[in-house]
């Protein structure tokens, strides 16, 4: 038991996504409830997707009891299947939220958007805390991408999301600027705290460019531009494809796109439609061969498309640092993410959705405008000393333990 702690409490966590799943909720929540279990019991209801169909519906893993709910698994490229896959989730995860032991405090990440109107109801039925942690705000996200068009739709988003938030206990958002967008929404400011999310520092370690991976794709004697996690609508990734035909030039350059998503073959096509040829595609790697393939990139690309800020923080840009390796940020100057690089000086930011910018950013990074290495380090000392799992989970372990009622007087 924790230092501090007069009792074993329980925790409930409700999220759409978990082990064995790649996404990038599923690898930060797994991780985080591995560790808070060291203090808590902690019990986490979660889909039985594609690639989780193998896994028992009920099952015991690193001191995490895992149930699994069945729901659709439709094409998420499509709105209409993924709300489709949201409602069959959110369903099941009632009934098992509600068939649990009774919890202390019942946590929920925003996947899927309004799984925090069910967490609610299962707060309050044991007399619980809630906590929710918002990844991003929605339907703010949706809306801005243009997903969401229909104002009536919106507006019964708006209203539903905004009434779980403003009666949950805590809510956590991931940045400075995500939690202005929340206090927008009408939850009281005393009740927000920020909870950046974390580099994976030991799992992720820096290692040489030429590594075994990059000789495997032969990249050995190239330089690499990467982006590596979801291939969606967020990260801007038509930007970093087109910035690379102003690069015809450059014969040992490879941009390599490295992930799946709902846009990866829209953005396939885009590739080949401006004959974009030094643009590869490659799906995840597995857990063991990330660190050497982001390691395998001279420079990473973050892109976030104009007008998000605030509403979602790629949470990727910490494994990137934590690999030591340098990144051009293509986003708004307020959001988390240029805030971070301007700050800590390890990589390169331009506006969003400008090609020609990116491609003036690798070009000089390219040439050696700039000390790629030196960026790199002073990422990885910043993820070491301020953005570890163990200083977040300390944060969680704190917050939870403050709202079961558990930690003595400091």
């Amino acid at each position: 038991m924790g230092a501090g702690m007069t009792r074993r409490v329980r925790v409930l966590v409700l999220n759409q996504y978990y082990w064995p799943g790649v996404e990038a909720t599923a690898h930060l929540l797994s991780q985080l409830c591995e560790a808070l279990a060291a203090d808590f019991e902690v019990t986490v209801v979660t889909a039985c997707l594609r690639d989780t169909a193998e896994a028992p519906e009920r099952l015991e893993r690193n001191g995490v009891k895992i149930i699994r709910v069945h729901s659709t698994v439709f094409d998420r490229s499509r709105l209409a299947a993924r709300a489709a896959n949201y409602v069959s989730f959110l369903a099941g995860s009632l009934w098992a939220g509600l068939g649990v032991p009774r919890p202390d405090v019942v946590l929920c990440m925003t996947d899927p958007p309004l799984i925090a109107n069910i967490a609610l109801p299962v707060a309050r039925r044991f007399g619980a805390s809630l906590v929710v942690i918002t990844q991003d705000v929605f339907p703010e996200i949706a809306v801005q991408l243009g997903r969401l068009e229909q104002p009536l739709v919106v507006g019964a988003l708006r209203r539903a999301i905004g009434f779980s938030l403003r009666r949950a206990d805590r809510v956590v958002a991931i940045g400075d600027t995500m939690r202005e967008r929340i206090a927008a929404k009408g939850v009281e400011p005393a009740r927000i705290a920020v909870i950046p999310n974390w580099g994976d520092t030991e799992s992720l370690t820096p290692l040489p460019t030429d590594n075994e991976w990059a000789r495997s794709y032969g990249l050995d004697g190239r330089f690499v531009v990467m982006h590596s996690g979801n291939v969606g609508f967020a990260q801007d990734l038509d930007t970093l494809i087109r910035s690379s035909t102003f690069l015809r030039d450059l014969e040992d350059l490879s941009v390599m796109i490295v992930g799946s998503g709902a846009r990866r073959e829209i953005l396939r096509s885009l590739a080949q439609r401006v004959a974009a040829g030094a643009v590869r595609f490659l799906p995840y790697q597995d857990a063991g061969l990330v660190s050497m393939s982001l390691s395998a990139a001279d420079i990473h690309f973050v892109g976030l498309v104009r007008g998000l800020a605030g509403y979602v923080v790629p949470s990727r840009v910490y494994g990137i640092m934590a690999v030591a390796r340098p990144l051009i940020v293509s986003a708004d100057d307020e959001s988390e993410t240029a805030r971070l690089v301007r700050e800590v000086e390890c990589g390169i930011v331009v506006p969003p959705g400008r090609p020609d910018l990116v491609a003036e950013a690798i070009r000089e990074a390219h040439a050696g405008s700039y000390d790629l290495d030196a960026m790199g380090q002073r990422g990885s000392e910043f993820v070491r000393r301020e953005a570890t799992r163990e200083v977040a989970v300390g944060r969680y372990r704190a917050l939870i333990g403050e709202l079961a009622g558990v930690l003595e007087p400091s």
